[in-house]
């Protein structure tokens, strides 16, 4: 039966990924995944990591299953790192949240919800998107189309055309939102702009779910959760699924939550039971340990303070980065302004590198961009910048 199949498509990212591996060139550069590299090259285990997981190994009492909706302590830190300590949201009880396998499993959660309980409705994404979105959903059987977002030409946020389509969304429908440091184009809303679109969701009486996989990547914590806490504060009914991955390190753990706001408690309760329903349908619980790692660092005041400054260095370096590759291209003679990319956020940025000169980048160079020209920033350093700019360079000249 096997031999009657096809061969499924390679994943634009992933399988570029496994390309990569395979390349037998030592001054290969990886540019594609989203995993953060320190100036070695390195994807490091955080200090305070290592100290959490002393702290679990000695603690550690059993191996049962956590509840469906994972540790309780757990989903506290997930709130109150998403709303802000004594948020009126989590004191009145309208949130509740559910410990995923990473934020793509909290994201397909969602995903399985919508389709039982709104299988009509279809859910609307940002264009550009992350490449894996539309594989989430159309496996939870869900239809999909695109809200228009970024300007190209341009190279920034088409707000007007974003706010225009929101108007015309049909009643009922869901919308996919990135929380900060928007993937791939690393260009986000602004506050005020958040809160529009949130009034907006609300008078359309749609569904949002809010994808946030890289909160502190951008300008900080509580910046990059402010467009986030406005956009909830004009909304009745939203859905967060977070990601730890990035900030945390964790990306082999696979920590993620899916939080459920509701207008009043009771339809969050609602929501929520739902929720534990599609969760044990799918994977029935989850794993224990990198949840356990957040919450502990989360609740520990010496902890979360190194957590911090590991976590703003990582954002410095990112930034550091921009500016570098800006100005290293700027002194290998480019005439195109590449300045966009400093004024954007995050890990990624669209190049606009077309698909032929990203092919030519990865045969001659061994520098390997998703044929969208997206290319993550964390994955440059000081030591293999020129080269990587030298190649550019030469590519666009043609």
């Amino acid at each position: 039966m096997f031999n009657q199949l096809d061969m499924a498509p390679r994943d634009p990212i992933l399988g570029l990924t496994e390309t990569f591996q395979q390349d037998t060139r030592p001054e290969k550069v990886n540019l594609s995944v989203g995993v953060y590299k320190d100036a070695n090259g390195k994807t490091p285990v955080l200090q305070s990591v290592k100290r959490a997981e002393e702290r679990l190994l000695k603690a550690e009492a059993t191996k049962s299953y956590l509840p469906m909706d994972g540790s309780a302590e757990y989903g506290a830190a997930v709130r109150e790192l998403l709303l802000g300590n004594g948020h009126p949201i989590v004191t009145d009880g309208r949130a509740n949240t559910a410990q995923t396998p990473g934020g793509t499993g909290g994201l397909r959660v969602a995903a399985d919800f919508f389709h039982r309980k709104y299988p009509s409705a279809r859910l609307w994404m940002s264009d550009p998107t992350w490449a894996n979105h539309p594989n989430v959903f159309h496996a939870a059987g869900i239809e999909t189309t695109n809200y228009p977002y970024f300007d190209a030409a341009a190279n920034q946020l088409d707000y007007e055309s974003m706010r225009n389509a929101f108007h015309n969304i049909p009643e009922g429908d869901i919308v996919l939102l990135h929380g900060c440091c928007h993937n791939p184009t690393g260009a986000d809303l602004s506050i005020e702009q958040w809160r529009e679109i949130g009034g907006i969701v609300k008078s359309r009486a749609l569904l949002p779910l809010i994808d946030f996989a890289y909160q502190g990547f951008g300008d900080g914590l509580e910046q990059d959760a402010s467009g986030v806490r406005a956009f909830c504060e004009q909304a009745d009914n939203v859905l967060v699924a977070s990601s730890f991955s990035k900030n945390f390190g964790l990306y082999n753990e696979r920590v993620g939550a899916l939080t459920v706001i509701g207008e009043s408690s009771e339809a969050t309760a609602k929501a929520h039971s739902h929720i534990k329903a599609s969760i044990r349908a799918n994977y029935s619980n989850p794993p224990a340990h990198g949840g356990g790692i957040v919450a502990t660092i989360l609740s520990d005041a010496a902890l979360r303070k190194e957590w911090e400054e590991e976590l703003r260095g990582m954002c410095a370096r990112i930034r550091d980065m921009r500016s570098l590759f800006v100005d290293t291209l700027k002194a290998k003679g480019v005439k195109r302004d590449f300045s966009f990319l400093i004024g954007q956020r995050g890990m990624f940025s669209f190049s606009g590198l077309t698909r032929e000169q990203v092919e030519i980048l990865r045969e001659k160079y061994a520098i390997y961009i998703v044929n969208s020209g997206r290319i993550n920033v964390a994955g440059m350093t000081e030591s293999n910048m020129d080269r990587i700019c030298s190649a550019v360079a030469e590519v666009l000249q043609g």
